[in-house]
């Protein structure tokens, strides 16, 4: 058994090193929300661009790792009537995001290809940004309420055509990004995860 996993961790090791290899920037449009599982607080988009690099490594079956930087976050608030005082904050979060992607090519021509691929994100807080929108409001959300990493799930389904890759994908997050904050005194749980799509359009220098 053990002769047989070395072997099998032999080919496929050996696969990737004579695989196609393939390097180069690309560029997004980002859209995030943070959800909360509460229904007197509501949440709105937020929108950004996205700039990074990526290595793909393989053929039909493909690893993609990334290095993005973007912006994440949201708006959450409530209403003037409620059972909580109101609030309306705008939470903007600098972020290096790692994705580690496996691929898959559906169709595979010599000048263009259709792809499917999923795998896991790891997000780091470099700058959090907590804004108060109206002044004499509270401001419950404070930048340690707020996790300095954060993973999630990437699936999504790309065309390459030339030296040209498009990418469309669902970022589903797993962990959450606040979960505790206080009002006043009292704690309230916000059970805030992350998702979204994002765009982006890369260049093969090779």
């Amino acid at each position: 058994m053990k002769k047989t996993a070395l072997l099998l961790a032999f080919f496929i090791a050996a696969n990737f090193t004579f695989a196609q290899l393939h390097f180069g920037p690309k560029i997004g449009y980002n859209t995030s929300k943070l959800s909360v599982d509460r229904s007197d607080i509501k949440t709105d988009l937020k929108n950004s661009f996205q700039f990074g690099v990526f290595v793909r490594l393989g053929d039909k079956i493909y690893v993609q790792p990334e290095v993005n930087y973007l912006t994440q976050g949201g708006i959450f608030k409530t209403p003037e009537i409620t059972s909580l005082s109101p609030f309306e904050q705008e939470v903007n979060l600098k972020t290096i995001q790692i994705p580690v992607l496996v691929g898959y090519k559906l169709i595979d021509l010599k000048v263009a290809n259709i792809r499917v691929m999923g795998g896991p994100v790891a997000s780091i807080i470099t700058n959090k940004n907590i804004e108060n929108k109206v002044d004499n409001y509270i401001a419950p959300i404070e930048d340690t309420d707020i996790k300095d990493m954060i993973w999630s799930i990437q699936l999504g389904a790309g065309i390459d055509v030339l030296m040209f890759t498009l990418d469309v994908r669902y970022n589903i997050g797993l962990n959450k990004m606040i979960d505790v904050v206080n009002v006043g005194s009292e704690p309230l749980s916000f059970e805030s995860k992350t998702s979204g799509f994002n765009v982006s359009l890369g260049w093969k220098i090779f």
